[in-house]
């Protein structure tokens, strides 16, 4: 599927990694509808529409919308989210549920309201933002990581389900990207005389962060994964991500925690 005449939804579509993939989109031609709680400035052919992606029937309004003015919704990124780091001994059980509420559920509620419009019109593409951290899960952002590795296994088995429909099921997994979602992270200090190395980690996590890919290499590599015939559940972005994810997928689990605890621990 090419760029021209694509109907495309995004998540989280007015800042940050969202906003760069629906410039991408745009720029290919495609008619975008950006999603989020809050309305911002959008390129010339991206279309605002407000939802909150943990409320179903915020969601359902949103995905009517789209389709009463389109007639059908070819591509749905699942891009909304934000993070949060602490030691999980001390992290408050509101905080991680809300985590997985926009991360997980925020993805899941999304993806029932496009699918029947996608089985009634014989296709589809979703692509999930996921995490190298779904991979390697990093000491103090426990919950940020394992909200991450429930979307690839959630991608992986709603990919074989849909399969017999044509709709088309994958992850792409970031590294460190240079945005907002820095600033934006819930952090949590609580416990460092439990745990000293908490602040280093999130410190140099955060580094890591502001030092990484433009979000513009991210939206060109969501642009390349939603137009492939045949795609990949898992893709990486960045050679050295790559390497990583596959070091991750070979090397004993004993050895991967044991270099993570050296980067972060």
């Amino acid at each position: 599927m090419s760029g021209s005449g694509m109907r495309a939804v995004v998540t989280g579509g007015t800042s940050g990694i969202g906003l760069a993939i629906v410039k991408e989109f745009v720029r290919r031609g495609a008619v975008v509808y950006a999603l989020a709680r809050r309305e911002a400035p959008l390129p010339e052919g991206a279309v605002f529409v407000r939802c909150d992606v943990t409320d179903e029937k915020s969601v359902a309004a949103a995905a009517a919308e789209i389709l009463s003015r389109e007639g059908r919704i070819d591509v749905l990124v699942n891009n909304a989210g934000f993070g949060i780091s602490g030691a999980v001994e001390f992290t408050e059980l509101a905080d991680a549920k809300r985590q997985f509420d926009v991360n997980f559920f925020g993805m899941v509620n999304m993806t029932k309201a496009v699918l029947p419009a996608m089985r009634k019109a014989g296709g589809g593409m979703i692509v999930n933002i996921s995490s190298v951290a779904a991979m390697t899960p990093i000491p103090y952002q426990a919950y940020y990581s394992a909200s991450k590795a429930a979307i690839n296994a959630y991608t992986m088995a709603l990919a074989n389900e849909v399969r017999g429909h044509s709709i088309k099921v994958c992850a792409l997994m970031p590294g460190d990207v240079k945005t907002g979602f820095t600033a934006a992270r819930k952090k949590s200090l609580e416990g460092t005389d439990a745990y000293p190395a908490l602040e280093k980690s999130v410190r140099t996590m955060e580094r890591d962060e502001q030092n990484g890919m433009p979000p513009e290499a991210l939206a060109r590599r969501a642009y390349f994964i939603a137009t492939r015939r045949h795609p990949k559940p898992l893709y990486s972005c960045g050679f050295s991500y790559k390497l990583f994810c596959v070091l991750a997928s070979v090397l004993p689990k004993r050895l991967v925690n044991w270099i993570l605890s050296k980067l972060y621990g």
